[in-house]
Parts: C-alpha cells; structure tokens; sequence
C-alpha cells in the first residue's frame, strides 16, 4: 500500500512531466544505454565488412583476429591512385602520430583493388611513404570481385593509353574495426583526421 508521501513524490512527477520541467536526463539515463556519438558512419552490427584472410607485403596471410586489442582502419585502393589513396592513407598516418602513446594501438591495413601492378615489393614501398607498421594485402584477382562483394566496394578498371596505363575508379572511405575485431564504423573520404582520430580515441576507450 502506498504511503502518502510515496504519492505526493508519484503526483509531482506526473505534474513536472505535464509540464515539460521534469529533469528527465537524471531520471531515465539509468533506464537507457549510453551510445557512442561518432563523426563517422556507425555500421555497428553490419552483416557485411565481416573479416578477410589476405596475405600481406611480407607474405603472412592475416585476418582481423591478428590485431586484437587494436582499432583497425581498413582502405581499398591501389598505389598509381594519384589523390585519394595516398591522401587517405597519409591521414591515417597523421592520426597515428597525434595519439600519442595509444599510436601503437591503431592499425593500418591497406587492400589492393590492383593485385596485377600491385606486386608485393611495390605495396611493401608504399606503405613505406606512410607508416612503417602499416600492412598492404594483396587479394588474389580470381578472388577480388567476391571481396569487393563482401565488403560493398565498388570498382572499375577505366583504360588508358596503353594497356599497362588504366586507373581505377573505387569507393573512397574507411572501415573502422574495434579492439574485439567487429566492424563499427565507415568513415568517407574527406571527412577529415580530426573526426577520424576522435572515433578511434573513442574506440580504444569504449
């Protein structure tokens, strides 16, 4: 049985609700969950983005389970892309150094949409212009349409000149995975470092 200063505290809420003066942040954030506010694109819980098994420019074949404990940002390019990949990648590399200690906790992985110019000793001078610990995948050209399938890329080969000379035309973002390997987050091309690195800090603390 309700006391009456138990409904004197039920009869002032419902007062404050009608009123629209109710502190409801106080009252209710116990009854909700708190979510991340991202810059980027939140795919949490995505059916595509899964994971890869690629080797790399030293010959490993790796998978996301290979960077536990690491926030992985993944981009799909090719290394004769004039603006974007490198633009992208370079980023990425900026983003490294500003977070300091937590630098070594962020993962570059760059996959070749041109594994027939991209040979391994090409990928592996790439990603020397950016970050040493950066890792370029080269997918098999057999197996590139499913990849790109699996992670909703869209390319083009557009020819050249020459049949050596084509370009690539590609999606232009990142996918971002969290330290327990799921992918959480797209983030466009020109989005910029700054809302990228804030998604990752916010990743690595969550």
């Amino acid at each position: 049985m309700s006391t009456p200063s138990s409904y004197v505290r039920r009869r002032n809420v419902l007062q404050w609700l009608a009123m629209g003066s109710l502190p409801a942040a106080g009252l209710l954030s116990a009854c909700s969950e708190n979510k991340l506010q991202f810059h980027s694109i939140d795919i949490t819980g995505a059916d595509y983005a899964r994971d890869f098994s690629l080797t790399d420019h030293n010959g490993q074949l790796r998978n996301l389970k290979d960077f536990q404990g690491k926030v992985v940002v993944v981009f799909f390019g090719f290394t004769q892309c004039p603006d974007v990949c490198p633009t992208s990648m370079s980023e990425l590399a900026q983003i490294k150094k500003t977070l300091g200690k937590d630098g070594d906790r962020l993962q570059g992985v760059f996959i070749s949409l041109d594994p027939e110019r991209d040979t391994p000793q090409v990928l592996k001078a790439y990603m020397a212009n950016f970050d040493p610990t950066f890792l370029a995948l080269r997918p098999e050209l057999d197996k590139l349409p499913q990849l790109a399938k699996d992670f909703k890329i869209f390319y083009k080969k557009v020819e050249g000149k020459t049949p050596g000379s084509y370009t690539l035309d590609h999606s232009a973002g990142s996918y971002v995975f969290d330290p327990l390997g799921r992918v959480r987050l797209y983030s466009r091309y020109g989005s910029g470092a700054a809302g990228l690195a804030s998604d990752v800090q916010l990743l690595l603390k969550s």
